[in-house]
């Protein structure tokens, strides 16, 4: 199956307000990494075969193919998943009062990182998708700028800087969404690495440089080959980088005004914010709550604690904004293992049914999104650039809504702004959500 528009023929006669009415309650936005709904028009683009990419159709098919039965998703079914994406073991109503569509990621490539920020408000659509080869004179002459010996390794498109640190296309996201500056700590200080990659940074089109420091089996040089796309870089699993211990890694965005994105936004009008799972990695928010976590089980819980703590007597119910990342979802996509993919969705789902209990009142508002897609049946081990579901869960709504298709990330990041009191256009990017005119 692959995603669709919604019918509304399919649906409850929407009759709801826009999604964001009665604003002023708590906010809990749910990230489902890697939860694509179907191949955007431009998919193939890279990879021809990725124009067949359904994260959700796929895992759902495989669910049924190996256990016999459908996956158990009662939550994301009441929030409005099979309104936005046609498959046979979704259900086609709801009688949840919610708000149902699907977005456009908004950003070029499919990145967690460029997703998260555009999904915060952040314009990403002028960062680049560029190998490091095609941009090889200026990183060098940035770099002698600043003092450093580069030269490239074997006349390869990678350099390699003061003898130790090779900076280079980043092989384990899509070809060209990444570059990375990469040492052994045996050779030079994390700090000195970071410098390298400051200096790349300050001119690099890509959403990301990232420093990498660690512990190598080996010279580094012994661990390039080739990656996709034309690229060539380092190979960091088999380094030993990963299980050698001591590894630091710092991600180096592409320069955004932090302040003009929502956790900042809410945070200067008295807002409680609380970033937990790999939100905590990725967003910027220096009063936030940060509770990072890789398991599922431990996002849920921290989720769950960040909302119950903001619980308080009507009629002062108190607002906060709570992000938070299912990072195990695209672990699994990456791994290409849909059975582990599933059995996270299901875990997601339960938590998901929970948080639905407790945003219980007016204003109070769950949102259930993606930031890329992660087919795990799709043959490769990258990201795929799908749609993703935008769910909105409104407790004091009489029906559904039905929402057009959102051209960004950020017009969901606009409408959780505005479901909090907060004016969206202070927001760097982003249009607030509102009902699908064939729905009126």
């Amino acid at each position: 199956m692959t995603g669709g528009t919604i019918n509304p023929s399919d649906a409850q006669a929407p009759e709801a307000p826009d999604a964001e009415a009665a604003p002023g309650g708590r906010v809990v936005i749910v990230v489902l990494d890697g939860f694509g709904i179907g191949a955007m028009p431009d998919a193939g683009a890279l990879r021809p075969g990725d124009v067949a990419a359904d994260t959700c159709g796929h895992v759902l098919d495989h669910a049924r193919a190996q256990a016999g039965r459908p996956l158990r998703l009662p939550a994301l079914g009441a929030l409005g998943l099979g309104l936005v994406h046609p498959h046979p073991d979704l259900a086609r109503r709801t009688s949840l009062p919610v708000a149902a569509g699907r977005a456009a990621l908004g950003y070029p490539g499919a990145d967690t990182f460029a997703g998260h920020q555009t999904l915060m408000g952040a314009d990403f659509s002028r960062v680049t998708v560029a190998r490091l080869g095609d941009h090889l004179d200026e990183v060098t002459r940035a770099l002698r700028e600043a003092g450093h010996r580069v030269e490239l390794l074997d006349g390869r498109p990678l350099l390699v800087v003061d003898g130790s640190v090779l900076v280079h296309d980043n092989l384990e996201a899509d070809p060209g969404i990444n570059w990375n500056a990469s040492g052994r700590l045996a050779d030079l200080t994390f700090d000195g690495i970071l410098a390298i990659a400051r200096t790349v940074r300050s001119l690099a089109p890509v959403a990301r440089v990232i420093a990498v420091g660690g512990h190598a089996d080996g010279p580094l040089d012994g661990f390039v080959r080739e990656g996709d796309g034309g690229t060539v870089g380092l190979d960091t699993p088999a380094t030993g980088f990963y299980r050698n211990g001591g590894l630091q890694v710092r991600h180096l965005g592409a320069s955004l005004d932090h302040t003009r994105q929502l956790p900042e936004l809410a945070a200067r009008a008295g807002i409680p914010v609380t970033l937990v799972g790999k939100a905590a990695d990725i967003l910027e928010c220096e009063s936030a709550v940060r509770r990072p976590a890789v398991a599922t089980a431990d996002v849920l819980a921290h989720t769950l604690e960040a909302v119950r703590a903001q619980e308080r007597p009507a009629p002062e119910p108190g607002r906060a904004l709570v992000v938070a990342n299912v990072q195990e979802s695209d672990l699994a996509g990456h791994q290409q293992d849909p059975a582990r993919y599933a059995g996270i969705l299901e875990q997601a789902d339960a938590g998901l049914g929970a948080l639905i209990e407790l945003l219980d009142r007016p204003g109070d508002r769950l949102v259930v999104t993606g930031d890329h897609g992660n087919d795990p049946t799709i043959g490769h081990a990258y990201h795929t650039r799908e749609y993703v579901p935008v769910l909105v869960h409104r407790p004091e709504a009489p029906v559904l809504e039905l929402l057009p298709d959102a051209d960004s990330l950020a017009d969901v990041g606009a409408t959780a702004a505005a479901s909090l009191g907060l004016d969206p256009a202070q927001l760097a990017n982003g249009t607030r959500l509102r009902r699908a005119p064939d729905a009126a």
